[in-house]
């Protein structure tokens, strides 16, 4: 019998269409559908569901209401976080606060193995980028170069019709309507707001939390150019927190008002061209021209899209299938993704073109990376307000010349965070629970090592592989419930293997490693398992040849 229930995360309400089921002599309770965030709503949808069984539509429509992947609401994805321990809302005890959010166990250890595939992609895997780490709290001269302090502001509207605050820029006041409702916003009443946070240093000295990672790297530039001895073209690299007093946060870790930036600044000779081969990568391209004339976007190789002048600059082409296979290579669906040229009311005054990746959320596409063309605008702008030369003496032109910024690809850690656990959601209709398929680079825990039963010598020679394995990665122990309950826990966190010992393993010295995906089994050496799951692990070797394959 299915039945209403509602659930209330973060004081707001969300209604569940459930239902019970007997199965091997125990209740088991299965979400059926979402159904909306008030009770009229909720009885109406679930009436029309209850019809859909009732008259026994085909199961096609059935598998609608179990949710594949990216099918599932961000409202969903974020109670997932929260009951796993990946996210929590930042003093949730106290109701809350929001734009701000905690990262649980096994948030933390995704988040952190994000960035960490990031720099090896992008610094340690490279011979042109090297990265730094600056500081959050900087001279506030920086924000007044980089024109914060005057400009980075959003205009501050409130909706006549549903009274919700939202964000505008200044050009589009009295053009839009309120996304929520649809009704006009507030004329009389908006005021520009300010975004950055205002803090004190000592006892009266007035700074910034930075907006932006970028103006370091900048400050920065010619003293990393001279100690890491880099020639043009060249990178710098960095990953760290900002912080953007937004007027209306929203869609859980999309926008927020803490975040991380994972983000590079590309320096070249003024108007030289590409060196690297630009890879045959095909993606949805979202031209200006096609944005204007209300058409859809084509899909089409990036290298077609230079030839043809959509793509204005060469190394932008490279930039963005670069950024583009970061995801792929970690098990992204290529489908999800596509490229949006920004039309010229977008363009900065100082920028020839520029683009964004996006990727096909539950709330529609939106940016996860920009990819700028910021030329000198940001070396000359500090140059003028520090009186400091910033120019360097190039190898090639045998002059001095002062650099410019080509790409800045610039990418969210949380929207990355979102990307992938949105991309590896699954809800498996055979194991009747949540297959969460994290890449094993990035997945929070690489393996779960169980004894069959509770008996001393299984326990044993378990710790003894989980003390062995825990010395380079993050695994754990469990011996409670079944096995089979063991191993949906760890599929629903993403744990990529599952390492049990059982009365073979006393005997013969090796254990059964289990693939998450597949199911499938094989039979391994204790000697040779460190070896093995690492190549898992990197996709050094496919599973099934890693070792002995059980039927």
């Amino acid at each position: 019998m299915a039945f209403i229930v509602k659930k209330t995360i973060n004081n707001k309400d969300y209604y569940y269409l459930n239902e019970n089921n007997r199965v091997d002599g125990k209740v088991k309770t299965k979400t059926l559908a979402y159904l909306g965030k008030t009770r009229k709503e909720a009885e109406k949808k679930a009436k029309e569901i209850m019809k859909k069984i009732k008259d026994k539509e085909t199961p096609k429509e059935n598998e609608k209401m179990k949710i594949p992947p990216t099918k599932i609401s961000v409202e969903d994805m974020a109670i997932f976080c929260k009951r796993k321990g990946f996210v929590y809302q930042s003093g949730d005890i106290y109701g809350g606060f929001a734009g701000f959010w905690d990262f649980g166990h096994l948030g933390v250890e995704l988040k952190n193995n994000i960035k960490k595939e990031w720099w090896k992609f992008h610094v340690w895997q490279r011979r042109d980028i090297k990265g730094i780490d600056g500081s959050i709290i900087t001279h506030p001269l920086v924000w007044k170069a980089s024109g914060h302090i005057d400009s980075f502001s959003d205009i501050f509207v409130v909706c006549k019709k549903c009274k919700k605050p939202e964000k505008i820029d200044r050009k589009d006041l009295g053009k839009i309507k309120c996304p929520k409702c649809g009704g006009d916003f507030d004329e009389k009443t908006a005021k520009e707001f300010k975004l950055m946070f205002k803090t004190t240093v000592g006892e009266k000295d007035e700074a910034y939390l930075r907006p932006e990672t970028a103006q370091l790297i900048f400050t920065n530039f010619k003293f990393v150019y001279d100690n890491a001895r880099m020639k043009l073209p060249f990178g710098i690299a960095q990953i760290g927190k900002a912080f953007r007093n937004e007027i209306a946060p929203r869609d859980f870790l999309f926008r927020c008002r803490e975040f991380e930036q994972m983000e590079m600044e590309y320096f070249i000779e003024p108007e030289s061209k590409c060196i690297y081969e630009i890879p045959e990568t095909e993606i949805l391209v979202y031209s200006a021209e096609a944005q204007i004339g209300n058409e859809e976007p084509k899909k089409m190789k990036i290298t077609d899209a230079l030839k043809k002048g959509i793509i204005k600059k060469d190394w932008h082409a490279y930039w963005l299938a670069t950024e583009f296979s970061w995801f792929v290579k970690l098990g992204v669906n290529p489908n999800n993704f596509r490229i949006r040229q920004h039309r010229k009311d977008e363009l900065a005054h100082y920028s020839s073109d520029c683009w964004d990746l996006e990727y096909k959320f539950p709330f529609g596409w939106k940016e996860l990376e920009g990819i700028a063309d910021r030329s000198d605008y940001d070396l000359k702008q500090h140059e003028k307000f520090s009186k400091k030369d910033l120019t360097i003496f190039d190898e090639n032109s045998k002059k001095k010349i002062l650099p410019q910024v080509i790409c800045e690809p610039s990418l969210g850690v949380e929207r990355a965070f979102l990307v992938f656990m949105f991309d590896s959601y699954y809800y498996d209709d055979k194991r009747e629970n949540i297959l969460l398929k994290l890449n094993p680079k990035i997945a929070p825990i690489k393996a779960a090592i169980f004894p069959i039963i509770k008996r001393e010598d299984f326990e044993k020679m378990s710790y003894e592989i989980f003390d062995n394995l825990k010395e380079e990665w993050n695994v754990i122990y469990d011996e409670s419930g079944s096995i089979g309950r063991r191993y949906a826990r760890n599929d629903e966190i993403g744990t990529p293997f599952c390492i049990t010992i059982d009365e073979e393993s006393l005997k013969n010295k090796d254990i059964t490693i289990r693939e998450r995906d597949t199911k499938k089994q094989i039979r391994v050496k204790i000697s040779e398992i460190k070896n093995i799951l690492r190549k898992l692990i990197n996709e050094e070797i496919e599973f099934e040849a890693a070792g002995k394959l059980l039927k």
